[in-house]
Parts: C-alpha cells; sequence; structure tokens
C-alpha cells in the first residue's frame, strides 16, 4: 500500500506544465488497434491506467514499445479474440477493446469493465448501438463476460442515443470507422477528447463528419492506416492546478495550455473571486482574496464537468457562505464528502427535489438507490485541519491532496494507488511548486 504524508500551509507558487490527457491516451491505444500498421503517439501520461491498456494490447497480441513519453504501437493481427478478466478488472476503457476486435476479427469476448465505483456506469447504451450494427451479444452472468458475434461486417445505421454518453459516443464511433456503409450517431457527446480522438481516426485514414455539434457522422472504410498523434493536455489536471493555486494562497503559471477549453469551469471561477489569467503561451491561477460561494450543477459538455466538483467542494470550503454542488451525471460520487469532514469540512449530503429526474439526470434511474446523495452542502469558510484519510476513487484522490494542501498540520492519505490511475508522479510535480508532500511505500 502507498500513502501520502502531506504537511498543509505551504504556498503552492511557479510554472508547471501537465500531462496529455488521460480521457485521450486511453482511447488512442483502441484506435491504434484498428490497423495493422505501426502507430506512433506522443504526449502520452505515464499512469498505471495506461500501462493497464497496454498490458492488454500486447495480451492480445501487439507490440508495444516505449519512449519516453512516446510510444508505438503495431497490432498486426489479434492472437486471441478475449480481453482477460484479470487485465480487464482495473480499467473501465478495457471495454473498448470491442471495436477494433469486432472491426478485424469475427468476435470480442470482455469482461463487465472494472475502473473507478462511482456509480453503476452500465455499457447498455454501447451494447444497444452494436446491436443495431448487427452485433449479437449474450452476458454470461456466471463469469461476467459479454460474448459478442458478427456474421458479416458491420452495418452502419442511424443511432440515436437516448441520454448523453462520453464513451459510448467514442465506441461506437470507433466500431463504425470499419463498418459497412454510413453511421450517424445522434444526441452524441460532444466534449473536446471526443473531437481529438475524431481527428487520429482521421489522421488514420477515417472519414468522419459533425454536422453539428451533436451528431457525428462516419462513413466507413475498408482499412485504417498508421499514423503519428500528439495528445493535449490534461483539462482535469490543470483543474487540480488551477485549485491548488487558489487554496494554497499560491500563483501558479501552466504552460502550453492556452488553448484548452475550460468554459464551463473559468465561468464559475470567476464568479466565485479566483482569479486567472490566459495568456498566450499558457493560463495563470492565483489567489487574489476572499472567495464567494458559488453553486454549481454538473453536466455534460460545455457545462462543468462531473470530475471538477470534488476540487471545488475543497474550494469552497473556504468561501464565504453556503454553496450547493448537484451531481447529475453519476448517481454515487460523493465519496470524498466523509473524509472531507474528517478534516473539518462543513458538508451534508442531501437529495434535492428535482421534477422530472428521469430527465434531468444522466445516469440510468433504475440504477438509482435511497442510500445515494446527489448533492452536497457546504458552509465556509473553514480552516481544514490534518487528519488520515482514505482515497475511493481517481477524482476523490485529487480532492483529498487538495485539502491536504490546504490544511494546518500533517495529513496521511492511504490508498494513494488510486492516484496514480490518473495523475503522472503528482507529488513531484506539487513539491516542485513549493508542497510538502512525500510518498510512501509500504
Amino acid at each position: 500500500m502507498t500513502k501520502f504524508i502531506i504537511k498543509g500551509g505551504k504556498k503552492l507558487e511557479g510554472r508547471t506544465q501537465v500531462s496529455g490527457a488521460k480521457n485521450v491516451a486511453l482511447k488512442a491505444l483502441v484506435a491504434a488497434c484498428l490497423t495493422e500498421e505501426e502507430v506512433v503517439i506522443e504526449n502520452i501520461p505515464l499512469i498505471s491506467d495506461f500501462s493497464d491498456m497496454t498490458e492488454i494490447i500486447e495480451d492480445l497480441g501487439g507490440e508495444v514499445k516505449f519512449y519516453d513519453h512516446k510510444i508505438s504501437v503495431k497490432m498486426k493481427s489479434f492472437k486471441k479474440t478475449k480481453v482477460s478478466l484479470d487485465k480487464a478488472a482495473a480499467i473501465r476503457t478495457s471495454a473498448m477493446f470491442l471495436a477494433p476486435l469486432l472491426g478485424r476479427s469475427d468476435e470480442a469476448i470482455i469482461p463487465n469493465p472494472g475502473g473507478c465505483r462511482i456509480g453503476a456506469r452500465p455499457i447498455d447504451r454501447i451494447i444497444d448501438g452494436l446491436s443495431k450494427m448487427g452485433v449479437k451479444v449474450r452476458y454470461h452472468s456466471d463469469d461476467g463476460y459479454f460474448y459478442m458475434t458478427r456474421n458479416k461486417r458491420l452495418e452502419g445505421v442511424t443511432y440515436r442515443f437516448k441520454k448523453n454518453t462520453h464513451t459510448g459516443t467514442e465506441t461506437l464511433i470507433l466500431c463504425a470507422v470499419l463498418a459497412n456503409g454510413t453511421t450517424r450517431l445522434e444526441n452524441a457527446a460532444e466534449e473536446p477528447e471526443i473531437d481529438e480522438l475524431i481527428n487520429f481516426l482521421k489522421a488514420m485514414g477515417a472519414k468522419i463528419t459533425k454536422p453539428s455539434p451533436r451528431t457525428v457522422e462516419i462513413e466507413g472504410v475498408a482499412r485504417l492506416k498508421g499514423a503519428t498523434f500528439k495528445i493535449g493536455p490534461d483539462r482535469n489536471e490543470i483543474v487540480t492546478l488551477a485549485v491548488a493555486a487558489i487554496i494554497t494562497q499560491g500563483d501558479i503559471f501552466i504552460e502550453d495550455v492556452e488553448n484548452v477549453d475550460l468554459l464551463g469551469f473559468e465561468e464559475k471561477l470567476l464568479e466565485a473571486g479566483g482569479g486567472f489569467e490566459r495568456r498566450k503561451d499558457g493560463i495563470r491561477f492565483y489567489n487574489k482574496g476572499s472567495l464567494k460561494a458559488v453553486d454549481i450543477t454538473t453536466s455534460i459538455y460545455p457545462g462543468f464537468m462531473t470530475d471538477w466538483q470534488g476540487p471545488w467542494a475543497v474550494l469552497m470550503t473556504s468561501a464565504n457562505g453556503k454553496s450547493v454542488i448537484h451531481e447529475t451525471i453519476y448517481e454515487s460520487r460523493f465519496g470524498y464528502a466523509k473524509e472531507l469532514k474528517k478534516m473539518g469540512a462543513r458538508i451534508n449530503l442531501f437529495n434535492p427535489k428535482v421534477e422530472a429526474p428521469e430527465a434531468f439526470y444522466n445516469f440510468n434511474m433504475e440504477d438509482d438507490r435511497p442510500e445515494f446523495k446527489h448533492a452536497a452542502e457546504i458552509h465556509g469558510p473553514v480552516r481544514l485541519h490534518n487528519a488520515v484519510v482514505s482515497i475511493t476513487d481517481l477524482r476523490a484522490g485529487a480532492t483529498l491532496v487538495l485539502a491536504a494542501l490546504a490544511a494546518k498540520g500533517e495529513s496521511v492519505l492511504f490508498e494513494v494507488e488510486h492516484l496514480d490511475r490518473g495523475y503522472e508522479s503528482i507529488e513531484k510535480r506539487l513539491r516542485q511548486l513549493g508542497a510538502d508532500i512525500e510518498r510512501v511505500d509500504e
């Protein structure tokens, strides 16, 4: 088990950079398996999720070579069509290998995906789309595998998602690039990371257009070619560092992120009184005085991302007044709240009254349970203090690190392995900015 020991109260200052976006890098690895030619991906984040995905590629028969923050992938042919349960259990994106498997062979055997437990996170929207494209899907509860087969090349279809799904949109795009005919995806997700994946696929020879922001049209091709692609900056890491600067009374300049879309976050930060300044070579985040409590409701792009609500909760502990965070994407994403209360946060979970919840919430209502709370009420300002806490998932990990940086005294954070899934050596970057943080392996 790995833990962080953090002595809070240090002002974070200086210039830094962020890693390539995790949510692009993992999907790019899947895309690389759509061709038998070599694919090179640059600016990769050296995180455990990325390593897990490369191990799956090698297990399926692919060749992977690392060059610092660059990787080459060559899947000349699949040696097997079954993704190993032990390798897939740690990461949800493992399920997306169904796309290259179905595109280049006649079956895909995929375990129920793993990853952070922040709700049910079902893949029913993907399964529904695959069925329309001619895939027969059977789920065996005894072994936890989806058995997917096709008798002929996948067929292009017009498919409308009932609810927004980032992973579902990307997975069906990956399936459609090698399908027969044209696929039209309606009510598709439109996050910038999806556009990056589309650009990567187009560099490989895919024919993809977007007639409107939430519509994607893919004309299938017989084969894709190799390509070289550079991943852009990670938006979640930028927001984490932005909050770190403000809650520690600091001043951090993040280089080479000047074109990154953070509109949903910047609007709320401006309303709360946080400092930020976009320059031609990056963005500066800084503390410029007392903060005002501001409510946020997580939503699909271009709204306030669900991944940002934990760091926002920490920020609101230092704001004047009562703020409310309403989570609409996942049915259970306040796993950090109990740990924040140990550090002195005045945070209470509740369920707001919502008209037409089926339309309001993005998760499937049948996955909701009475014990799940969808909103947090935070009263501030409070001075957080040291505590011993446990990390339950990736974004909760970033939340608790931020709280410990702002807190008085020495805090111990257990189960840092969750944080390593999405942040590359975060303690080193924070230390360079002035944080007192130590990683201890036990």
